[in-house]
């Protein structure tokens, strides 16, 4: 295994933005946790090209809260290596509309999927303004029955978690996610998406909601954890495609 466990942060650091002071001290937790040395690497958005091979030196893949990005599509193809790769992959917030936003074009075969933050004009965007802005506040979560997020939490709920964000996945677009193999895994009290993962992935999950927040609060996020034991389960594979690892 390799002697450090390294994380790519793809996102505009911050440190105005609460999630981003939040994540150094959740990989922290973790390492403690874990018993191993974790690094997290932050990559601005400007620094990512298509055609770059940068990201094949991590073990995982953190797309970060902090949309919009300065380029847009240097986040979705770190998302796409994530997803084609087998790469551990975790996107909060701002990264859980970009994964959306890559599956959508990637695997829907949707070219003009939009966001609405970033392209208001959208007839009918695949990431639109929630009905009710969730900035800075709790909600209440539940999971589905047998998904990856009801073992990480240990519970089908209901658990509270916070949030900061004011566009969502357009509910026009979530029968989508019936069939798979991007599926929900998390929905609010009025059944909204929250969180998706990918089945026959070895760890790729998006979540609306930020829980590195538990870690401004002493609490090493469960979510964090299993992602970056992913990562480390990583570090001990052969580098494969997802097709050669039988996903």
């Amino acid at each position: 295994m390799a002697s450090v466990i390294r994380i790519a942060l793809i996102g505009d650091r911050n440190d105005a933005i609460i999630a981003h002071r939040a994540i150094p001290i959740a990989l922290e937790l973790v390492k403690r946790d874990l018993n191993t040395e974790v690094q997290g690497d932050w990559i601005h958005s400007s620094e990512i090209s298509a055609a770059s091979r940068q990201l094949d030196r991590y073990h995982g893949i953190w797309c970060v809260p902090g949309s919009p990005y300065a380029n847009t599509e240097g986040v979705l193809s770190s998302i796409a290596f994530a997803r084609q790769s087998g790469r551990p992959f975790l996107g909060t917030c701002g990264g859980f509309q970009h994964a959306m936003l890559e599956y959508a074009r990637g695997v829907w075969g949707i070219a003009a999927a939009a966001h609405a933050e970033t392209d208001p004009a959208a007839v009918d965007p695949v990431i639109a303004p929630l009905a009710c802005s969730l900035v800075n506040v709790a909600a209440t979560l539940h999971f589905a029955a047998g998904s990856r997020l009801a073992r990480i939490y240990g519970t089908l709920g209901p658990v509270s978690e916070e949030y900061h964000c004011s566009y969502g996945l357009n509910p026009s677009f979530a029968a989508r996610l019936n069939d798979g193999p991007l599926r929900v895994s998390a929905r609010d009290g009025e059944g909204s998406v929250r969180g998706v993962e990918l089945d026959g992935h070895p760890f790729y999950v998006g979540t609306l909601f930020q829980p590195e927040r538990a870690a401004l609060r002493g609490q090493t996020p469960s979510l964090v954890r299993a992602f970056v034991a992913a990562a480390v389960a990583e570090a001990l594979t052969p580098t494969l495609s997802l097709e050669g690892r039988g996903g």
